[in-house]
């Protein structure tokens, strides 16, 4: 699921999206991280915002089973309120972005919520996976 994808309708009758934790300028700064990410990679790149059902792992990877290619996809999963994320990779990814790589993108996040940024730490995320999979 991309950023620009959630877009049901809430109980306020506004898409969730406009409900979300980010403003309209976030969210293009996303798209366009997942954009640039997928296109330099060949790969698919998505996040997923929201509530996590426990256990936190076996969620996102439930998530990141329902992309179209899982094989050659990566998920970042990350829920604010549960104060979690994971980073999903696929078969084929997992070639280029080893778990140190990974992991040492999700430090570099959580670095960025930490500070309360956000939208910041998932785009700087993308750009370090992204730039993984590009050396592979």
């Amino acid at each position: 699921m991309t950023a620009g994808e959630l877009t049901a309708p809430s109980l306020s009758g506004r898409p969730e999206v406009l409900d979300g934790p980010f403003s309209t300028r976030q969210l293009l700064r996303i798209d366009e991280a997942l954009r640039l990410a997928d296109e330099s990679t060949d790969y698919i790149f998505s996040i997923y915002v929201g509530d996590l059902e426990e256990p936190v792992r076996e969620h996102a990877e439930r998530l990141h089973g329902q992309i179209t290619e899982p094989d050659r996809a990566v998920l970042i999963a990350v829920s604010p309120n549960q104060r979690r994320l994971e980073v999903v990779t696929g078969a084929e990814v997992r070639k280029r972005i080893p778990d140190r790589d990974a992991k040492l993108a999700a430090l570099s996040m959580v670095a960025s919520f930490g500070g309360g940024d956000l939208a910041g730490g998932l785009v700087t995320g993308l750009d370090q996976l992204a730039s993984r999979a590009r050396k592979g």
